[in-house]
């Protein structure tokens, strides 16, 4: 058991609280084993819902400890993060499968790991403040915790897009996107688990109620939605960058001339071997079912913590913060 992942109840309303601020709710493996439990717990308790929040309004999760897990490829010890993954692989395929419906409560950053224990569920309730993010193949690892079956099942090529560049999308993008489901403010995400507890109606039409008056009708990804569609629909990562540098003629303030240039420098930036393994992933992943693209994602970690792009990402994206990575693993 740990301190950093609360599991509670509220009447019929299963709660997991995560708690570790300070690490923007980084995942550990005690924190996963705890979650992995509360749910296997909770499968004939009677409960009406279970939601999933954070004790801190900065950070639904940043995902999970991966500097950890660097630590352990360093080290030698694989065998330790296979276990982390493991174990983490468990809890969204239990959130997939869930007979209790499951609540995602976010109202900050959520980030790898952290998507995979919110978009799973049934509902993903979003305030003004969350934001949704899979920046794996910036530190030579790629979009696990089932990001191989979700981002492929989103609307047009915005998976691949997200996938493989590590964009950020708000809440008005994610409600867009699929990523979440409903909207409230934050004051009402603070008490939904009270709301909850208390209401004895559907949840779908709870959460309809709480919608704000003022939400946003588009985020920032909408006015370059149709370049997203087109240059990611190309069939491989040359025929995207090459798609890319045709939209960046023109005047250099324009929106899709800046998005253009941003995005192929997030490309850039990134990993060549994540790339090309991220890819290959999300390709697969439109044919398997959740657990299959989990079985996946963990036969690819066990190759990708033990690379050379691996252990040099997270030194210059966490560690040393000097964002000047050296990628020195072969692509196949």
């Amino acid at each position: 058991m740990t301190d950093e992942v609360r599991i509670e109840r509220l009447g019929a309303v299963g709660r997991i609280v995560l708690d570790r601020p300070r690490a923007l709710n980084a995942l550990t493996l005690d924190m996963v084993a705890a979650i992995r439990d509360a749910l296997e717990g909770w499968r004939d308790a009677g409960l009406r819902a279970v939601t999933i929040e954070s004790a801190s309004e900065r950070a639904f999760s940043a995902g999970g400890d991966i500097r950890q897990v660097r630590a352990n490829s360093l080290s030698g010890a694989h065998d330790e993060s296979l276990r982390f993954f493991t174990t983490e692989y468990d809890v969204n395929a239990l959130l997939g499968s869930h007979p209790v419906p499951v609540v995602a409560l976010v109202g900050g950053i959520c980030m790898g790991g952290g998507m995979g224990l919110s978009v799973h569920g049934a509902f993903r309730v979003v305030a003004p403040g969350a934001s949704f993010a899979m920046p794996e193949t910036k530190i030579g690892f790629f979009p696990d915790v089932g990001g191989s079956f979700f981002l492929p099942r989103l609307p047009g090529a915005v998976g691949r897009y997200l996938g493989l560049t590590g964009a950020r999308a708000d809440a008005a993008d994610a409600l867009a996107f699929g990523i979440a489901t409903h909207a409230c403010s934050a004051a009402d995400l603070a008490r939904l688990p009270e709301l909850l507890a208390s209401y004895d109606g559907p949840i779908e039409a709870l959460l309809r109620t709480l919608a704000p008056a003022t939400a946003a009708e588009s985020g920032p990804l909408a006015s370059v939605r149709a370049e997203i569609d087109r240059v990611f629909t190309a069939p491989d990562l040359a025929g995207i960058l090459a798609r890319l540098a045709e939209l960046t003629d023109g005047p250099a303030d324009a929106p899709v001339q800046l998005w253009a240039k941003e995005t192929r420098a997030a490309l850039d930036a990134a990993s060549p071997y994540s790339l090309a393994v991220t890819d290959r992933l999300l390709a697969e992943g439109r044919e398997r079912t959740l657990r299959q693209c989990l079985d996946a994602e963990l036969a690819a970690a066990r190759e990708v913590i033990a690379s050379a792009d691996f252990v040099e990402g997270v030194r210059a994206v966490l560690v040393d913060k000097d964002h000047a990575p050296a990628w020195s693993t072969p692509v196949r």
